[in-house]
């Protein structure tokens, strides 16, 4: 479990470094930078996202899920906010679209991942 968890800190954290080179407007310091975003963002996923998903709820069922996009999007300025100079997001709308894109890239690289360990 552990283990897996680390996995996913560094695919992550690779992801991170892919978005940052799509956008001016996203920078990170380096792959050290990403790693100590991807953990908080593993901590902010695992205390802040639940209860940002609850509060809401009605807004998520009404865009058919869609505003967890939003959600991942204020986690992503909140671990921002929390790294201070060596993480950068320009603002809230690269953050949404980086926050799509995050999603779509951890979507591959989780499943070449799986691909490969069932091999």
């Amino acid at each position: 479990m552990f283990i897996r968890w680390i996995l996913s800190i560094v695919l992550n954290a690779v992801a991170l470094i892919v978005v940052s080179q799509l956008f001016d407007s996203f920078q990170l310091e380096g792959f050290g930078a990403a790693v100590l975003a991807s953990f908080i963002l593993s901590i902010l996923n695992v205390i802040i996202k639940p209860i940002l998903i609850i509060l809401t709820l009605p807004i998520t069922v009404l865009s058919l899920g869609l505003f967890l996009f939003v959600i991942n999007a204020i986690t992503l300025m909140i671990a921002q906010g929390l790294m201070g100079s060596s993480f950068i997001i320009g603002g809230f709308g690269t953050a949404l679209i980086a926050a799509v894109i995050l999603a779509i890239l951890n979507l591959l690289l989780n499943s070449l991942i799986k691909d490969s360990v069932k091999s």
